[in-house]
């Protein structure tokens, strides 16, 4: 995480903070600018730049416009210039993807991501104009209660309709630096959607009493965010299973090129075999993407003609099985397909397969929660005869599998696998009916640009938090990292450098509050914070 600016909250002035905020009733085209770029400073908090103490003085200057406004409908306005600006910035990473395929011209994604922000800017906006309309334009305590308590419903909201898009949720800015989770050891008890609802709310109370020169209670405020942020982590417990986590560094252009598949599959097998002195059960870890060759038998001959590297995908699973040795297991990023009666390829999934060191498949886990134009292109009907397609390789469309699902691995313990994508979505990595001793999430972030993976890395550290459970992160590029149960970072690989990691799975912690309930935890802190804004509205008439 960045480190936090000189500048403290003591040296704010209140005049200044007042200044940047135009009352939307006689000056709406200020408000409305305002509005749109403290959306985007608000951004500025997610990783890579993390400047957290901007970005919930942005969220509060915006919460102070909020009873200002002339009615719900106004407030519903400048929420969409808000989340127009914070998705713009926070999503500018999608811009890279275009530029690692080649049926589009890569200039569509400098439009796309705008696109995509006049689309998501809608749940800041239902947030704003609902807390506008429950109080009525009331002033203070109410208000921030309101704002926080709808920004939990729509970021909830926001995680599943149109098959849902949770990246970079508010919440997000108080996660810590590397060795500490900040004021995101909360999210146990609140989960990551309610964290959002408690960082509106720090910020809006922050600048509250900035705005309303109660200068102790705004230093005092400052003071306890830094402190919370810095918290120290104390000292993790150490696991017993051996881990060897491998990021091949493998560039995007790379990737899906044949010409590069011997030697993607090479840099893997250099860095999977046993050190020395290790001994016991091991866990190898390969990323999504990297294996080019199918490791199930009976596809048509053809398929493994197109792809394969080995000659078969006997002799694959029988030379990764000698590369691992005994006592190992690999789990490893690939692909399945899926056969029709007449022999033709009806689609894909992206899968993870656990390969034993005797060669044998011992388990499968196929990615369920997919990415829209990247895995598969929704309306394909209309759509690609209109020149559009999805962003990586292949005219036949991903199929989901099941969702979360926790895979018995015998010795090598009870592993709950996300891929890629998957894990940024809060109350669903999981299987609450078999808990698992840890999570791998396998990655290929190689063209989500310079912003993308922190930011991805980040959402993983938080799913480690709410879950109390490990995370194990092994991607193509980079940022791969071993994440104990409190989300901190025990060892990790930088982008665009080739390595391994050879240490232990850190123990799960108990069972979370959150683990047990899911998104109904959010939920329920959504409608205390509701009731409490309903309550300080009463006091307030008095």
């Amino acid at each position: 995480m960045a480190a936090l600016p000189s500048a403290s909250p003591v040296a704010i002035r209140p005049a200044a903070i007042r200044a940047l905020l135009p009352d939307p009733a006689t000056m709406p085209r200020r408000a409305a600018l305002a509005s749109l770029g403290l959306g985007v400073v608000a951004a500025t908090g997610f990783q890579p730049i993390g400047l957290w103490p901007l970005a919930l003085l942005a969220m509060g200057l915006f919460a102070a416009l909020l009873p200002a406004t002339r009615s719900w409908k106004q407030a519903l306005w400048l929420g969409w210039l808000f989340g127009l600006g914070h998705f713009t910035l926070g999503n500018s990473w999608i811009a890279t993807a275009f530029t690692y395929q080649a049926n589009m011209p890569a200039v569509l994604g400098w439009a796309a991501v705008p696109l995509i922000a006049v689309y998501l800017g809608i749940y800041p906006a239902l947030a704003a104009g609902a807390a506008r309309a429950v109080t009525r334009g009331v002033r203070g305590t109410a208000m921030a209660l309101a704002f926080a308590a709808m920004w939990i419903v729509a970021e909830w909201l926001r995680s599943w309709v149109f098959t849902g898009y949770s990246w970079n949720p508010f919440g997000m800015v108080l996660l810590g630096p590397m060795d500490r989770p900040g004021l995101a050891a909360l999210a146990p008890w609140m989960g990551t959607y309610a964290l959002s609802g408690l960082a509106v709310l720090l910020a809006a109370g922050w600048v509250a009493a900035l705005l309303e020169r109660r200068v102790v209670a705004g230093v005092l405020g400052g003071l306890l965010l830094v402190a919370g942020m810095h918290w120290p982590a104390g000292e993790g417990e150490d696991g017993t299973l051996a881990v060897t986590l491998v990021q091949p560094d493998i560039r995007q252009p790379r990737i899906n090129d044949p010409l590069f598949y011997e030697a993607n599959l090479v840099r893997l097998l250099q860095r999977s075999h046993r050190l020395a002195g290790q001994e016991g059960p091991r866990l190898v870890l390969w990323p999504e993407s990297g294996m080019a060759d199918y490791l199930e038998d009976g596809y048509p001959q053809r398929y493994y003609d197109r792809t394969t590297t080995l000659g078969s995908p006997a002799f694959a699973r029988a030379l990764l099985a000698r590369t691992i040795g005994p006592d190992s297991l690999l789990l490893t990023g690939g692909q399945r397909l899926e056969i029709n009666d007449e022999g033709r390829l009806a689609g894909a999934y992206n899968s993870v397969l656990a390969l034993g060191d005797d060669g044998e498949i011992r388990a499968i886990y196929s990615k369920a929660h997919l990415v829209p134009y990247g895995e598969y292109l929704p309306m394909r009907w209309l759509l690609e005869p209109l020149g559009l397609s999805r962003l990586v390789p292949g005219a036949v469309d991903f199929l989901p599998g099941p969702g979360p699902q926790t895979l018995d691995l015998g010795d090598y313990g009870q592993a709950g696998i996300q891929v890629c994508y998957e894990i940024i979505f809060s109350g669903q990595v999981t299987d609450r009916a078999a808990r698992p001793d840890y999570i791998y999430t396998g990655s290929n972030d190689g063209w989500f640009g310079a912003a993308g993976p922190p930011q991805h890395f980040a959402q993983s550290r938080m799913r480690a938090i709410e879950e109390g459970l490990p995370v194990l992160r092994s991607t193509t590029t980079g940022i791969s990292g071993i994440i104990d149960a409190r989300g901190v970072v025990r060892h990790m690989l930088p982008m665009h450098e080739a390595g391994r990691i050879d240490a232990v799975v850190p123990p799960a912690a108990p069972s979370t509050l959150f683990a047990r309930t899911g998104n109904a935890l959010a939920l329920g802190w959504a409608f205390l914070f509701l009731l409490l804004a309903f309550v300080a509205m009463r006091q307030s008439r008095r």
